[in-house]
């Protein structure tokens, strides 16, 4: 399974090294004094987010991760090499969990961001730094400060714009490859879609990315089925588009059954916006469709869409349904590709 959402990690930052106790001994000068340096930093260990990545695969593995310790300090007032810092290279949009997998330490959501997880040692004073007046020869220093030993949980949320909802065979890897260039596994057997696939689609001149989910089923906040574990990753998605299987002869129950994981599961998941859609419609004739509908804007109490991935019907008004429901500064503009290539 090359897709890892959710790891655990140990790290430790460094210990500081420790003060010299020492003493300048030099030809013909007799009372040179105390020249014991101060120990170096020791190494932190700091979490960066990266481009390029969308797993958490590297961690599984490798979990430990120890910053370099500080040297310790010399003689004629030389102080120790600070310890090199360890950086851990992930995703965008990684929540770093603490051990009890609930308090969030950091979210990670833009490129770029860092956040310092546990910050190396200070290193010890050496005996210089206590010269006095009255104590000019002092023969002690301190040890340098121990570095921070920390469990963490390491849970990546993935960054899209709109995200797909459905029972499974509903037809949302159908719809991401009919509209994106993403390639999902599509068959005609319930979770087909065993990881999270990401697809940038465009419509009227603007491009989005949409997030497919494996499919839930009733009773997955329990853990039935693949569960609910994936629900993480269209967390930060702007509107949500419900899939419902038109050829289902439940197709209220089916629509309700999303809804009521939704609640189960918490947050605002259930409060974003969501755009309904009545898919498979090319394998219903038009009173079928028509009874398709209704019994669907009644459960669903808003408007309802039609629309097929296999045949392409009604797929761009639904895309610009979601369109509109996503910020302008979320959007990303269609490269506008020229009408007749330049010949030379």
């Amino acid at each position: 399974m090359k897709f890892l959402d959710l790891c655990k990690v140990y790290i430790r930052s460094g210990s500081g090294g420790g003060g010299a106790v020492s003493f300048r001994r030099e030809k013909f000068i007799e009372y040179g004094g105390p020249d014991g340096g101060d120990g170096g930093r020791g190494g932190s260990v700091i979490a960066e987010a990266v481009d390029g990545l969308n797993t958490l695969i590297d961690f599984r593995y490798q979990q430990h991760f120890f910053a370099e310790n500080g040297r310790p300090g010399m003689g004629q007032q030389r102080t120790g090499k600070t310890g090199d810092d360890i950086v851990l290279k992930v995703p965008v949009g990684t929540e770093i969990l603490d051990e009890d997998e609930e308090t969030v330490i950091a979210d990670l959501d833009t490129l770029g961001a860092t956040v310092e997880l546990a910050r190396g040692g200070n290193g010890g004073f050496g005996n210089l730094h206590f010269k006095t007046s009255t104590n000019q020869a002092p023969r002690r220093a301190n040890p340098g400060q121990p570095g921070v030993d920390r469990t963490l949980w390491l849970r990546l949320k993935l960054i899209a714009d709109a995200g797909l909802l459905g029972l499974p065979n509903a037809g949302k890897s159908t719809f991401l490859a009919a509209t994106s260039n993403a390639r999902p596994k599509i068959a005609d057997y319930p979770f087909t879609t065993l990881h999270p696939n990401l697809g940038v689609v465009g419509v009227d001149n603007a491009e989005f990315v949409i997030a497919d989910i494996p499919g839930l089923i009733e009773g997955a906040h329990e853990g039935r089925g693949i569960g609910d574990r994936f629900l993480g990753h269209v967390e930060r998605c702007s509107v949500l588009l419900h899939l419902v299987d038109g050829t289902s002869e439940t197709i209220a129950e089916d629509y309700r059954t999303i809804i009521a994981e939704l609640e189960a599961y918490g947050g605002h998941l259930a409060d974003k916006p969501r755009v309904t859609a009545l898919n498979k419609i090319d394998a219903l004739d038009e009173e079928q469709r028509a009874e398709a509908r209704a019994a669907l804007e009644e459960a669903s109490g808003g408007p309802v869409f039609m629309m097929s991935g296999v045949a392409r019907e009604g797929v761009t008004d639904v895309l610009r349904a979601l369109k509109g429901e996503i910020a302008e500064d979320r959007l990303r503009q269609k490269p506008v590709e020229d009408e007749a290539p330049w010949h030379p």
